[in-house]
């Protein structure tokens, strides 16, 4: 991949160029550590560090062009492309260098504050049944096929998006599966992508420490249904809606295409799941539609499970994928890493492991444990530093209702006070939580080997929060931590 520099100035409204015109991009990059032979550098001044300080150690790694928003001299043989705001430059610049990749393949995006990523791996593996491949971006990590790559954030910024679809053009996909975040459409990561199929799984309380009001949060997620209603160099565009969620309306709202819709209670949904039924091992129901009806045995379960599965059936019905494809797959889908994931060591009661990290998500596992729960639920949980505090009381509140024992934990505190965040906790806790016996216990080992501890025969042991994360964020340090393997090793203690 290679690009004059005369030629990328050019996208952008009122660039300078200064320094040989035909000088040749061979890369472009923002991390220091990642600009060899030929790359551009791109100088971005963020919060804590200027990328302008590194232009000399950039530059002795073989770089040969600055991409900045200051006046700069430029260093001796070395072109300097200065434009009016770096971010929009970007968002011209960096899809062009990348040749447009997301044009070239079908794109199938999925927002929503839950759901996304369950969504995503099953319409992976639908679309993978019906002979296509197909890479996926998501929250847990990046796939080629088999090709497991890992992933920093839930959208990746647009030089590392662009990248990766360009390696997966390269690689001969033919669609990518990929989970759009919030903040990503709001920031414009996903600028350059041309979507086909957008699906909304749900919209509840997250992440306001960012968008301020569920209004904002709301519009936020309504950017990926006003890409469908763009012109674009493919059709066949399709919006996939839960229309059982009151923010359903205002995507349908935002896409000017294709609807699909899919509800449980609503009557005049395309998609409608009826006959739900939920146990301890998985779910079944019957999809109805266009094509009739269609019974759905499951190996996964809980209430917000079938949802995720109508979503998948909706997109997979938009990029053509055959009924038979569905009955086929659909049953014999085990789960992904982190979402109600059981850890199972032989132990005579339930040890559950979830990302739930929102109130909604919360109360939806929660309300799944004690549709299959014999005896207690026993909830080790916590809340994240440095996002959204008005979710931590609400959450404090949801597990002392729904839970028998209560144990009140860190998360990823960040730069926070655990001990605040966990006060922050604790009085929702106390509100609802009654006579039930609850902890606050400050370190999340502690907290889950004090879980497995109390846990007697036929009890669900609910640990959330954090799911496939392997790590925990601390104020000076990130280290590992995987919630799965504590509760192994805690459970190998208790036998």
């Amino acid at each position: 991949m290679s690009r004059k520099i005369s030629d990328l100035a050019a996208l952008v409204e009122g660039a300078v160029l200064i320094g040989d015109k035909n000088t040749v991009v061979r890369d472009i990059v923002h991390d220091s550590r990642q600009a060899g032979r030929g790359a551009m550098f791109v100088c971005i001044a963020g919060a804590h560090v200027d990328g302008h300080t590194f232009i000399p150690a950039v530059i002795k790694q073989g770089a040969t062009a600055l991409l900045t928003d200051r006046e700069i001299e430029a260093p001796l043989g070395v072109a300097v492309l200065r434009v009016p705001d770096l971010e929009a430059a970007l968002k011209k610049v960096v899809p062009y260098f990348f040749n447009y990749p997301a044009q070239q393949m079908r794109m199938i995006g999925i927002t929503g504050t839950n759901g996304k990523t369950t969504t995503s791996y099953l319409v992976r593996a639908l679309l993978r049944r019906a002979g296509h491949k197909v890479g996926l971006i998501g929250t847990i990590q990046i796939m080629i096929e088999d090709e497991v790559l890992p992933i920093h954030n839930t959208t990746p910024d647009i030089i590392d998006l662009q990248r990766t679809l360009a390696h997966m053009y390269e690689d001969g996909m033919e669609y990518v599966v990929m989970e759009v975040s919030s903040h990503a459409l709001d920031q414009e990561r996903v600028a350059g992508c041309e979507f086909d199929t957008a699906v909304f799984t749900n919209l509840t309380q997250d992440h306001l420490d960012y968008h301020k009001t569920m209004e904002n949060y709301m519009l936020a997620k309504a950017k990926l249904f006003d890409n469908l209603s763009e012109p674009g160099v493919k059709g066949g565009k399709t919006a996939v809606v839960n229309l059982d969620d009151p923010a359903g309306q205002t995507m349908l709202s935002h896409a000017d295409c294709e609807h699909i819709t899919y509800a449980i209670q609503e009557q005049n949904a395309d998609l409608r799941a009826i006959d739900v039924q939920v146990h301890a091992t998985g779910a079944e129901f019957v999809i109805q539609g266009s094509f009739g009806r269609v019974r759905l045995p499951l190996r996964i379960t809980g209430l917000f499970n079938v949802y995720n599965v109508m979503a998948a059936v909706g997109a997979a019905l938009a990029e053509d994928v055959p009924i038979k494809c569905i009955e086929e797959v659909l049953p014999k889908f085990a789960g992904v890493p982190g979402r109600f994931e059981l850890v199972d060591a032989g132990q005579p009661f339930a040890v559950i492991v979830d990302f739930a990290h929102t109130p909604d998500g919360l109360e939806n596992i929660l309300k799944t444990a004690r549709q299959i729960a014999r005896k207690r639920i026993i909830t080790v949980f916590g809340c994240g530093g440095d996002r959204d505090r008005t979710k931590r009381p609400i959450m404090g509140r949801i597990a002392a209702e729904l839970s028998d024992v209560v144990l009140a934990t860190s998360d990823n505190p960040r730069t926070e006070d655990p001990a605040a965040i966990l006060a922050e906790v604790e009085a929702g806790v106390e509100e609802k939580i009654g006579t039930k016996p609850h902890e606050k216990i400050l370190d999340r080992r502690t907290a889950i080997f004090r879980a497995v501890e109390l846990a007697e025969p036929d009890d669900i042991v609910v640990i959330a929060g954090k799911g496939h994360e392997n790590y925990q964020i601390l104020k000076d340090r990130t280290i590992h931590f995987d919630d799965r393997e504590i509760a192994r090793e805690a459970l190998g203690g208790k036998k």
